[in-house]
């Protein structure tokens, strides 16, 4: 099976090179695709992919007011997100008696997870790679294939599926695409675990989604947890919290597979020609109303 993902992997790096996105880049400097509309055969992935019978993890968190986003990303999901396979929610929330009712479709299930919230949003962000390492060691193992790790304050606006799925999969993050790498906010400061030189760097990745494969994404997030245990000890805060441990560590762990911004988009840019889809966009908010500090 394994052998059949790989042709999978080859067909979007040649579908999306020689069929129709001469617009956009495909593929990566170390030849991992990057999925656009027209560089994938849906008909041919799910014939890969139902044939495993494979369950998709999602982890969101809804901590305070961000509870008001679920109901929405809830329902979009059941429109959009892995439609016709196997998806466990599991919600990260101190509120769950304002979890809504949301009706979820055949083999869909969500898990409330009880969750101490902070007087900072930025320790909510922190504490995020700790919370879903610990899950996958004790939940996850023998209950799901995949796992996609996705922003509450988000919602999905057309497909989603199983041309996403990667060993390990990261996503483009819309404010920084097609700018160049000086232009990225990654952590400079050495004193940082996050750090990456001002010559290092091949993409800026949304922390908004991370997804793959679950002892891939266990790797990654006990890693960022560990670089994040270390910071904290040392008194310093990199610069987008989890974030920039995720860019630090894509940079020396390269993602197989790669999302262009259509699964993460930033809807105040429009909707410029390169983008034929919006599968999935944060929504605008106005954060002081919602993150428990400025």
């Amino acid at each position: 099976m394994r052998f059949l993902q790989n042709l999978y992997l080859f067909s979007l790096i040649i579908a999306g090179s020689l069929l129709g996105r001469p617009d956009v880049s495909t593929t990566t400097p170390w030849l991992a695709p990057i999925v656009w509309e027209g560089t994938y055969d849906l008909t041919v992935i799910d014939n890969i992919y139902k044939q495993q019978n494979i369950t998709v993890a999602v982890t969101v968190f809804a901590l305070g007011k961000y509870i008001r986003f679920l109901k929405d990303f809830l329902e979009s999901a059941e429109q959009h997100f892995m439609v016709g396979y196997r998806v466990h929610y599991y919600l990260f929330t101190d509120r769950p008696d304002e979890v809504p009712t949301v009706t979820l479709g055949e083999g869909r299930q969500l898990t409330v997870i009880k969750t101490e919230t902070s007087n900072r949003w930025q320790e909510i962000s922190l504490r995020r790679m700790e919370r879903i390492e610990k899950l996958i060691e004790k939940e996850l193992i023998d209950k799901a294939d995949y796992i996609f790790c996705l922003d509450v304050d988000s919602k999905f606006h057309a497909h989603w599926g199983a041309e996403s799925l990667g060993d390990l999969v990261g996503v483009l993050h819309a404010g920084f695409f097609g700018t160049s790498r000086k232009q990225f906010t990654y952590e400079r400061r050495p004193e940082s675990q996050a750090f990456i030189p001002l010559q290092e760097g091949d993409y800026y990745y949304g922390g908004a989604v991370i997804g793959g494969r679950l002892d891939k994404v266990h790797k990654l997030v006990k890693t960022c947890r560990m670089q994040l245990d270390v910071d904290r000890a040392n008194h310093i805060e990199a610069a987008w919290q989890e974030e920039s441990h995720l860019n630090k560590y894509f940079l020396y762990n390269k993602p197989s597979k790669l999302l262009s911004p259509e699964y993460l988009w930033d809807d105040t840019k429009g909707k410029p020609s390169y983008m034929k889809a919006v599968r999935f966009s944060q929504v605008f908010k106005k954060y002081a109303e919602v993150r428990p500090n400025p």
